[in-house]
């Protein structure tokens, strides 16, 4: 049985919007995380209040992403999983411990500050990973044959730190804009100053990272800038110079919801620049989608059921934003 073009592509383009989606929502949340030692008294509850009922559905899209990527691409997972595998376990480990600390800082707060600790931690540690994982993927994969060629830290390197510090940083980002978007007072006044000096560091740390990916392999570089590929791949810098101006102009003009979107926007042309670099690959280097893919009866058979589950997914996801939209009151609550 042999794989088919156009399933792959499509499969490929699914567990690319999972993982978006992933990182656009559970970014924010995980990016409260990081900003939580920046917050005091009623802004750290304000600011867990203001993700509590949504945090632990947004994983959700990170479980259709490796889930999608085992069954889609067997291959693929095959090769990253014992690649990335201290990096996937300190993830997980994060979530834990994040997930942990977010339920007992409630139910035991005589030890409220371990568990601010513990969920900040937690943040850090995960989001830490997957930007390290991302550089680890980029910089290259050894595969001899069908199988993980290299050691236990080729992942390790300074472009890997690079990215991780970079994703870090756009993380905490995201969150302090969700801050402007979901608070009122003083405290969103603070998240519009964090929002300020974390998307001077975001945008900073777009360019470098960019420019570091084309140092990387010579494909990263044709895939960029050969004719007539560059007509098209030129609009992605442009386009994040206008959203980094209209973001600063939001910022200014004290903008409640447009910060958040604007900074969403960075990440979906960050995001569609990591595809433009690595496509038709999913492992670089060489490893293309095809080479990746699952028999095509494998794919069809799970496409029925991708398209039945995302939108349900979809639908309750905006379902639970609808419900708890608005701002977190004084009181704590929607």
């Amino acid at each position: 049985m042999t794989a088919d073009p156009t399933l792959a592509t499509i499969w490929a383009f699914l567990i690319a919007f999972a993982v978006f989606a992933y990182v656009v929502m559970d970014g924010f949340d995980l990016g409260i995380g990081i900003l939580f030692p920046t917050l005091r008294g009623e802004e750290r509850d304000r600011a867990m209040n203001s993700i509590a009922p949504l945090w632990d559905g947004n994983e959700t899209w990170l479980v259709l992403g490796g889930g999608g990527l085992f069954a889609a691409f067997p291959l693929a997972y095959a090769v990253l999983m014992p690649a990335l595998y201290p990096l996937i376990i300190a993830m997980l480990l994060g979530l834990v411990f994040r997930g942990v600390a977010f339920e007992f800082r409630w139910r035991d707060p005589g030890h409220r500050r371990w568990w601010d600790v513990a969920f900040t931690a937690g943040s850090l540690v995960a989001a830490l990973a997957q930007g390290i994982a991302l550089g680890a993927i980029l910089q290259g994969v050894k595969i001899a044959g069908r199988a993980y060629a290299g050691g236990w830290l080729d992942w390790l390197s300074p472009f890997s730190l690079l990215t991780g510090v970079s994703l870090v940083a756009g993380y905490a980002l995201l969150g302090a804009c969700w801050l402007i978007w979901r608070t009122e007072g003083e405290g969103q006044a603070h998240a519009r100053r964090l929002a300020g000096r974390f998307g001077v560091i975001t945008l900073a740390a777009i360019g470098l990272v960019s420019l570091a990916t084309l140092t990387l392999d010579a494909d990263y570089v044709s895939r960029w800038f050969a004719y007539p590929d560059i007509v098209f791949t030129a609009a992605v810098p442009l386009l994040v110079a206008v959203l980094a101006f209209a973001f600063w102009r939001a910022l200014v003009r004290k903008s409640d919801v447009l910060p958040f979107l604007l900074a969403l926007g960075l990440f979906l042309l960050s995001f569609a620049g990591l595809g433009i670099s690595l496509y038709p690959d999913i492992v670089p280097p060489g490893l293309t989608i095809l080479d990746a893919a699952a028999p095509a009866v494998s794919q069809r058979f799970m496409l029925v059921g991708a398209g039945v589950l995302i939108p349900v997914i979809l639908a309750y996801t905006g379902w639970a934003y609808w419900v708890f939209r608005g701002k977190v009151g004084a009181e704590g609550y929607h």
